[in-house]
């Protein structure tokens, strides 16, 4: 079936081509990928078609690669995790967790006899993601989702988003003038990927309907569905923030160097807040998590702190996530261990550090600016190496000295 669409942008792609040379590129990928693809799923080409006709580019999106080839600008400056946890933003979301956790008290319980997510963590999700429903989401979900489709470096990922969101339009949950996004194409206040919402989002109040734009109670169970989907184990903690003692090397960390809770004990491993590990936890697997290396928090994490990385694959959401849920359940405070210094590092540099760990063997997880557990350890692995104390974090100095 031939589509013969025509639509009109007001598009400038500085050093591109004209706006009308860009709309055809884009109208012979509407009929010959995204048509074929979207019928394919059960889009019927009336929805189809309200939904392309409305449809505006918008090429100033970072993360895109225009049709001259030159990709955006990639992030210029690494974060230190500790830019997450500001004490406002933390006091915030654990005042109003608080109190929503009294009033979708039924709710929370429901849900968590359900999925077996503690209630405290499917509000401190709802609470990092859209400020419990409060904070805005701008943008209109098709033309972010069809700009990163047709000019994003990931373009296969956000088609099936895009046409996920066609069907989501079709079996009539919203309609394609109601559906807004974050700049990522999130949708509701779970802030939902389309092809997620398809698969995790639940009827809360029982209504028949699944709203993750207006129903609290839909939103809850949508989240709680979601982690218990992804491995959520009952009666299980995320997390404990923990002292390490300087023989233990923090090149230990990562999710791949597993063991028992009692072993990390045995190592010399406490729990900063004085008390013992939980009977229950001790026999079961922790794993070191050290987000800042030696100048930060430490952590023994248990499995369902990378449940929560499924949800957003980041160790600082997911602690965010558990420290915020244990603050709004317990009245925890603040973390036991400063964050420490945060210097401002180019993200390019770190990227050059990581090519130069990898020309020397390590295992840095992938050259890509981020410092995950991976790259984290390659540092402390390095610094051990050359007769350094590992701290296993880029800090400037540290940089400069694999560099050199």
């Amino acid at each position: 079936m031939r589509m013969f669409l025509v639509f009109y942008f007001a598009i400038t792609l500085l050093g591109g081509p004209t706006a009308a040379q860009n709309n055809a590129g884009f109208n012979a990928w509407v009929e010959n990928t995204l048509w074929p693809r979207a019928s394919a799923a059960g889009v019927a080409s009336q929805t189809f078609q309200t939904v392309v006709q409305g449809i505006t580019l918008d090429p100033t999106l970072p993360g895109l690669t225009p049709p001259n080839g030159n990709a955006g600008q990639s992030q210029a400056e690494f974060r230190h995790p500790r830019a997450y946890f500001s004490s406002g933003g933390l006091r915030s979301n654990t005042q109003i967790g608080q109190s929503l956790a009294r009033t979708h008290a039924s709710t929370l319980r429901t849900v968590e006899n359900v999925t077996g997510v503690p209630g405290h963590i499917l509000l401190a999700i709802w609470g990092r993601e859209s400020g419990f429903g409060r904070a805005s989401i701008p943008h209109d979900a098709f033309d972010i989702l069809a700009t990163r489709a047709y000019l994003g470096r990931r373009r296969e990922y956000f088609t099936d988003e895009l046409v996920a969101a066609m069907q989501i339009v079709q079996a009539g949950h919203i309609t394609a003038a109601q559906m807004q996004s974050s700049w990522a194409g999130a949708l509701g206040q779970p802030q939902f990927m389309p092809t997620n919402f398809l698969s995790y989002a639940a009827d809360g109040d029982g209504d028949g309907r699944r709203d993750i734009w207006t129903s609290e109670a839909d939103t809850l169970a949508s989240i709680g569905n979601y982690l218990q989907a992804h491995g959520w184990r009952p009666n299980r903690d995320w997390g404990f923030e923990v002292t390490v003692p300087r023989e233990l090397s923090c090149t230990l960390e990562g999710p791949d160097q597993g063991r028992t809770i009692a072993i990390w004990e045995s190592a010399g491993i406490a729990r900063t807040n004085g008390r013992p590990f939980p009977t229950a936890e001790r026999a079961e697997t922790g794993y070191l998590l050290m987000p800042a290396g030696r100048d930060g928090p430490a952590f023994l994490v248990t499995d369902n702190f990378y449940v929560l990385k499924q949800y957003n694959e980041s160790d600082a959401y997911a602690l965010f996530v558990g420290h915020v849920g244990d603050r709004i359940a317990y009245g925890s405070s603040d973390f036991g261990a400063p964050w420490g210094s945060a210097e401002s590092i180019p993200a390019a540099n770190v990227l050059a550090m990581q090519n130069r760990l990898v020309s020397q063997g390590y295992d840095v997880g992938g050259a890509d600016g981020l410092v995950g557990f991976k790259t984290r350890r390659s540092i402390g692995a390095w610094q051990e190496a050359n007769g350094q104390a590992a701290t296993c974090y880029p800090t400037n100095a540290a940089i400069s000295a694999i560099l050199r």
